[in-house]
């Protein structure tokens, strides 16, 4: 039996799970908060990377790593790192997406010749929270630093470059790489030239290894993998695969499904990403999720999304014929970023409480099934839909999920999964370090487990419901999804 570790380096905190290199088994695991500060009390869009090292010692205290052999590093995405010529921060590390890099994204994609243009260079069009995007923040805001930019890494890539000493060789996976909005998954190849019209001149770029290949091994003989983005370990941790796709109800939406190759998407609704295993992970976002439940909730006057529920349940598929399109912060599947919400269907009849918060719910899933219907309409296969986030868990979404996205729904339990797929790279690369592990092929470790829903009889009635959701869509918002 051989031991793994994987630690995610999430934007407040970093977790550790050691495992069963075999089984995936977790053995133990360790947590620690990162020591953040930010003037106002919120999230810091700038961190000093120093932060993540800190939490990482903090997490693995008390001998946690004790008897491990190797290590693999999931790290938020879209975090970077700018380096000077000399391998030191140029300025704090740009995380997160946030106001001040909208502008720039919307230069860049100006730049290049519209959103067709970056679709075909690098299969995703430049979004706030995207490494290309902030680069083209730092060229225009601070062009000092943007002038002593030498390097560039992500936190995965920093993490994994500080725990082997600060080589020679920086590296990064294709994950990670795919969202960037310089690399491109359907070429595997970097687009340096979208670095220089971001930046303003070339920088250093860390090699792309294989999924299983070795970033290297620390001075103590631990082995430590290539590491990935938080998006791909938690799909990696878990264990989806053609077939699959993972929905994620956070206060916006992602859809997100493995597929053997990269799709291109003229309108720029899908981000072509790879995964940790060789595939690839095209996403389709949507800004309105639980935030949706959020503004209905307030609207009632119900204390919070449990009661929304209690109360959407008391009415019947279709809310007496309301339908919520859930756009209130504008849209991007589909492209409508200055509209708004639309309620349709007042009657006296459905004026009531219960079919509004039934009308939420439902117009929150049926958009999500719109963006599954994107990846469908490319020839991704979807069979089963893993549900993820605190609000996969309310009755109402439960019951309305399975018929309304015509699949199988697997709730999973809660679980470090973005950890744990980490561990499991960890695994994969030692197995093949040892020469007991196909390269192609990762180790079988047992899936999440999960609570599993079927759409039954109950399929036909969710079909009704999205059809009139999609006629309200088509009437009001015409040729949305061209």
């Amino acid at each position: 039996m051989g031991i793994v570790a994987g630690l995610d380096s999430a934007p407040d905190f970093t977790r550790i799970v050691v495992c069963d290199s075999d089984t995936g088994a977790v053995l133990r695991q360790g947590y620690a908060p990162h020591p953040l500060e930010s003037p106002d009390g919120g999230r810091p869009s700038d961190v000093d990377p120093q932060a993540w090292l800190l939490s990482l010692g903090e997490a693995a205290g008390g001998g946690l790593l004790e008897g491990v052999q190797a290590i693999g590093v999931s790290a938020q995405s879209n975090a970077v790192v700018p380096l000077d010529a000399q391998g030191n921060t140029v300025r704090p590390a740009m995380v997160g997406g946030d106001k001040r890099t909208q502008v720039a994204a919307a230069d860049l994609v100006d730049a290049l010749g519209g959103r067709e243009a970056w679709a075909q260079a690098v299969g995703c069009v430049p979004q706030a929270p995207q490494a290309v995007t902030k680069l083209r923040w730092l060229a225009r805001t601070e062009p000092d630093n943007a002038g002593r930019t030498a390097g560039l890494l992500q936190a995965h890539d920093w993490l994994v470059w500080q725990l082997l000493g600060r080589p020679a060789r920086r590296t990064t996976d294709r994950g990670g790489a795919s969202g960037t909005g310089y690399w491109s998954a359907a070429t595997g190849a970097y687009r340096p030239e979208l670095v220089e019209l971001a930046l303003g001149h070339q920088a250093v770029l860390p090699e792309v290894i294989g999924p299983a290949d070795a970033a290297g091994t620390t001075p103590e003989g631990l082995l430590i993998s290539a590491g990935t983005g938080e998006t791909q370990a938690a799909a990696f941790g878990l264990g989806i695969g053609l077939g699959d796709a993972v929905v994620s109800l956070g206060a916006s939406g992602s859809v997100m499904a493995v597929h053997p190759e990269a799709l291109v998407d003229q309108h720029g609704m899908i981000t072509s990403l790879a995964d940790a295993t060789g595939m690839h992970l095209p996403v389709v976002t949507t800004l309105n999720a639980v935030r949706t439940l959020r503004g209905t909730a307030e609207l009632l006057g119900v204390p919070d999304l449990e009661s929304l529920s209690e109360l959407a349940t008391k009415s019947t598929p279709g809310a007496h014929g309301l339908v919520l399109l859930p756009y209130l912060e504008g849209e991007r599947t589909p492209h409508l970023p200055h509209t708004a919400g639309t309620l349709t269907g007042l009657r006296r009849e459905s004026m009531r409480p219960e079919h509004l918060a039934r009308a939420a719910f439902e117009g929150m899933l049926c958009g999500l099934a719109d963006a599954l219907d994107v990846l469908r309409g490319r020839g991704v296969e979807v069979r089963r839909v893993f549900l993820l986030g605190a609000a996969a868990e309310l009755p109402a979404v439960q019951a309305a999920a399975p018929s309304l996205f015509g699949a199988q729904v697997l709730v999973p339990q809660p679980a470090d999964y973005a950890a744990i797929g980490a561990a499991r790279q960890a695994a994969w690369a030692l197995g093949v370090s040892q020469g007991t592990l196909d390269p192609r092929t990762p180790p079988a470790w047992q899936g999440a487990v999960a609570q599993v829903l079927e759409p039954g009889e109950e399929l036909a009635v969710g079909q009704a419901v999205r059809q009139q959701f999609v006629s309200v869509r088509e009437q009001t918002h015409p040729g949305a999804f061209g």
